[in-house]
């Protein structure tokens, strides 16, 4: 049994993570916003020319690559018809076979060779901006002709040298792993939600 202090403790740490995350949003709502948007009008435009978008990231980023591909195959708040996205984080065989093959890093890029058309899109998830296969991925994307988003955090790492002229950058200003993950959802949210907009 936890005893009274040891509780109040708790609840301390635990409302400072909601202040920690407010905080973080509030800060850089004004700073990430007009990327997010520009983001929004490169997806809508490039899944209204007939392309898809291919999402991929490692541990918690894999599961909002995943995230962001069902909300695009699916809905995520309106009725609309369904759209292209594969997230290439999710094929246990291939993920496998790759790592076991070939290489670890190469995991996502050996799918985008295989897959990515040119003018489909990637959307890059890494908190450090620094996990080799994310960068190899983004080297995949450009070689195919794939524009890339990256969902980075802190200086937005190895993968920020990578990109060019048209790709679009969404870096959160964190070194907070945790903070990152959680911007990193609500910025896939209001994604989702403009491409619904866009295809109600």
């Amino acid at each position: 049994m936890h005893s009274n202090s040891t509780n109040i403790d708790m609840v301390k740490i635990i409302l400072q993570n909601f202040s920690d995350s407010v905080a973080l949003k509030q800060q850089s709502a004004d700073q990430l916003a007009p990327a997010i948007a520009q983001t929004a009008i490169q997806l809508c435009q490039s899944l209204v020319a007939g392309n898809k978008i291919l999402s991929c990231g490692n541990g918690g980023s894999a599961g909002d690559a995943q995230h962001f591909s069902s909300e695009l195959l699916n809905r995520f708040e309106l009725d609309r018809k369904a759209l292209p996205a594969i997230a290439l984080t999710t094929d246990s065989s291939t993920l496998t076979s790759i790592a076991n093959d070939d290489h670890y890093n190469h995991i996502f890029s050996r799918q985008i060779e295989a897959l990515g058309t040119k003018g489909d899109g990637l959307l890059a998830i890494s908190t450090s901006g620094n996990s080799a296969n994310i960068c190899a991925a983004v080297e995949a994307a450009h070689h195919k002709g794939l524009y890339v988003i990256s969902l980075t955090g802190n200086d937005g790492g190895k993968v920020r040298q990578l990109l060019t002229a048209d790709d679009v950058e969404i870096c959160v200003p964190s070194k907070s792993t945790a903070r990152i993950q959680e911007l990193h959802l609500l910025i896939i949210h209001c994604l989702c939600q403009q491409i619904d907009i866009a295809f109600k």
